[in-house]
């Protein structure tokens, strides 16, 4: 089968790799890093893992590095790799299967590792890899299958009720600044002791965030940010235009809270459409929610305050629907999704006084410089100049 066949080059060529144009572009950079997410992947047999992340984030290239690896450890024929990306339909999914499954019989081989990548690319997928698993013909293997929002794969797992083998859930996200201080050479440890560096890394950080080709300045890295949105939109059945002027929305009430009929009339659309658009933003890993926490109780209904992600993200979102990027509201965003990461949930408050963020035993005010004001000593205010520092030891 010919799209099998080039999509696994190196069951005949073993300098593939030389010609692969991830593989490449990943040794052009000035600053590249094997990815972390990589050494979380379970090898043993049987495993059936989902890779999900936003698209730019490197998924498929640290998905040819694992490939890389494995074909020299265990032998070209013992890795299959297909891109659903390409396929037109459901049926040519199974058919490309049936394939792959008569050439592992016919050469022998006991165990595979299928790599399927961009599955949500085919509505349905799920169906035929079960049936797969379930007639035998891949219930010993180990199977990785990837995408590119949370839309498609997040109720996955449960449609492979004890299928999953040592398999995980992985969510691969834009490089934390602890990971980007590490990705750049520093150790994170000396860089928090050391206040001019931290200071310069997080500069940077705000500027590139965490997505490989922003990192390496690539001159299209905004343009690629951009279309992979507008790509993801048209996908999952939602308006390119609506979800520009959402997002700008979204910029201009930052770092403030806000709420969907704020928005809804803003833009002249209901709140429900609101909603809507916002969820897919979650999905697609662009933004989180902080709701209000008052008196011990959370308000999910009531304004909240939306995070960007990653800095670049924000930063590119500012460019795509000509809003004003603003530096506190940047460092705020940076804080929270550094709080929510570790904690996996994330607050504000507003009692007799605002605080940005509350997550864990946490309750941090971010500002851009010191503020005259006092604050209760159990809040961390967190500033420029000791966000850096902050960060690295959270």
């Amino acid at each position: 089968m010919e799209l099998v066949d080039k999509s696994n080059p190196w069951w005949w060529d073993p300098e593939w790799h030389t010609r692969d144009p991830h593989i490449s572009a990943w040794e052009a950079q000035r600053v590249k890093w094997t990815p972390q997410w990589l050494r979380e992947i379970p090898l043993e047999e049987p495993s059936l893992t989902f890779v999900y992340g936003p698209r730019q984030i490197g998924k498929t290239t640290g998905l040819k590095l694992l490939i890389k690896r494995l074909v020299d450890e265990r032998g070209p024929r013992s890795v299959a790799y297909l891109d659903l990306d390409v396929m037109a339909s459901l049926a040519e999914f199974r058919q490309t299967l049936e394939y792959l499954v008569r050439e592992k019989r016919r050469l022998g081989v006991r165990r595979l590792v299928l790599i399927l990548d961009e599955v949500t690319a085919v509505e349905g997928w799920w169906r035929v890899l079960k049936y797969f698993i379930d007639s035998g013909d891949l219930r010993g293997d180990v199977v990785i299958a990837s995408g590119s929002s949370a839309v498609g794969l997040a109720k996955t797992p449960e449609r492979f009720p004890g299928r999953r083998g040592a398999g995980r859930d992985i969510v691969v996200l834009p490089l934390s600044f602890p990971q980007y201080v590490e990705a750049r050479g520093f150790d994170k440890r000396r860089a928090a002791a050391d206040p001019a560096t931290a200071s310069a890394l997080f500069e940077d950080y705000l500027r590139t965030g965490g997505f490989p080709k922003s990192i390496n300045c690539h001159p299209d890295a905004e343009r690629s940010l951009m279309d992979a949105l507008i790509s993801e939109a048209y996908r999952h059945g939602k308006s390119p235009r609506l979800l520009q002027d959402i997002l700008g929305a979204i910029v201009d009430a930052a770092p403030g809270p806000t709420s969907y009929h704020a928005v809804a009339q803003e833009l002249g659309i209901s709140h429900n459409t609101v909603r809507e658009y916002v969820e897919f933003l979650q999905d697609i890993f662009v933004i989180g929610v902080s709701h209000l926490r008052s008196g011990g109780k959370i308000y999910r209904r009531k304004e909240k305050k939306l995070f960007f992600r990653d800095p670049f993200v924000y930063r590119t979102a500012a460019l795509w629907t000509g809003r004003q990027y603003r530096q506190e509201a940047a460092l705020e965003h940076v804080i929270a999704e550094h709080l929510y990461r570790k904690w996996g949930e994330i607050y504000y408050e507003r009692n007799k006084a605002e605080v940005d963020a509350v997550a864990g035993p946490l309750r941090v005010e971010v500002k851009l410089s010191r503020p005259r004001r006092s604050y209760p000593p159990d809040v961390v205010v967190v500033t420029m100049e000791n966000a850096p520092r902050f960060l690295l030891e959270l």
